[in-house]
């Protein structure tokens, strides 16, 4: 019996990621488009305002596209590692991500280090030329070299996947939702909004108008949760995602199935950590035993079903699958 060639399967693995992740993207520009379309009709300032929030979202955006991996990797008290002469407790860490770079074709990103003995690791930036990988102090401290590549591949295929545009194109649409629906509402309850209604019904809009009006409201109301719910969804088929193309570069599902595990295991907490944050790690910083966790609202996919694929993929490389638990 022929085996399965293993790029079949694990091209197909990264193809269905893909797809998955733009169908969810998709998604999130219908709700847009259909509460600025009712909310347009709705009040009385027809597109006008509506071209208005979208402006300030736009704006917004902007800063956070330009500038937003300054502002996370400050929060988190990252400091950047030279590359030229690393210190020698960074060395191995300087070589690895030198060594993924290369294994990808990728450009080298800025590395940073944040002193927290909770291990895990993120990656920021808008394209791979203006990428940061940080990984923390406990991370360099708990994890062997095999385990290292696998959360630097891991990291450097959210680079070359552009994943972290990615998040930032969904970010951007999910929060001109919540600025749109956050602007109906505050125009409704204070007399703005039922004048637009009262407009339109004199204007002989009449059951029609009054219909989409309350549609209006109740999708100002449900949207935001409806997109927020969609971006953890489309956070998760990038990890997923990352998983996969990691692997592709180490060609060892083995090494990142331990460090996922180890990661997920460890019970520190990461304090730099937090909900705005969270879905950039590798492994979600927050514990199921803290108070600020939610399952709801999860934006990695089950560390069950993350080891289940590395250990279908450790079978394919010819690894024993029994080492992956």
């Amino acid at each position: 019996m022929t085996a399965t060639p293993v790029p079949s399967t694990f091209f197909h693995e990264i193809a269905r990621n893909r797809r998955r992740s733009w169908v969810l993207v998709g998604l999130v520009v219908l709700i847009l488009g259909v509460l600025g379309g009712a909310i347009g009709y709705a009040s009385g300032y027809g597109w006008g305002g509506v071209t208005v929030a979208v402006v300030v979202a736009t704006l917004m955006s902007l800063g956070s596209y330009y500038g937003g991996d300054k502002l996370v990797l400050a929060s988190s008290g990252a400091r950047e590692v030279p590359r030229d002469a690393p210190p020698d407790g960074y060395r191995q860490l300087v070589n690895v991500v030198n060594e993924m770079c290369l294994a990808g074709g990728q450009p080298m990103p800025r590395v940073y280090v944040i002193n927290d003995s909770a291990p895990n690791a993120f990656a920021t930036g808008r394209d791979p030329g203006h990428a940061s990988l940080a990984v923390t102090t406990g991370l360099l401290e708990k994890m062997d070299r095999e385990q290292l590549q696998g959360v630097v591949a891991h990291e450097m295929s959210h680079i070359g996947n552009y994943d972290i545009r990615f998040t930032l194109l969904v970010g951007v649409l999910v929060g001109s939702i919540a600025l749109l629906a956050d602007w109906f509402l505050r125009f409704t309850f204070w007399g703005g909004g039922r004048r637009g209604g009262g407009g339109n019904r004199d204007k002989g809009g009449g059951g029609l108008a009054l219909v989409i009006f309350v549609l209006a409201i109740v999708l100002a109301i449900v949207a935001p949760l409806a997109g927020a719910l969609v971006q953890a969804a489309v956070n998760r088929r990038r990890e997923s995602l990352a998983d996969v193309s990691g692997v592709e570069l180490t060609r060892n599902p083995t090494g990142l199935a331990r460090a996922l595990r180890t990661i997920a295991d460890d019970p520190e907490v990461l304090e730099v950590a937090n909900r705005a944050t969270q879905h950039l790690y590798i492994v979600n910083p927050i514990k199921s035993f803290e108070k600020r966790s939610s399952s709801m609202w999860d934006t990695h996919p089950p560390l069950a079903d993350r080891i289940a694929v590395l250990r279908g993929l450790a079978g394919q490389f010819g690894q024993d699958e029994s080492l992956i638990r």
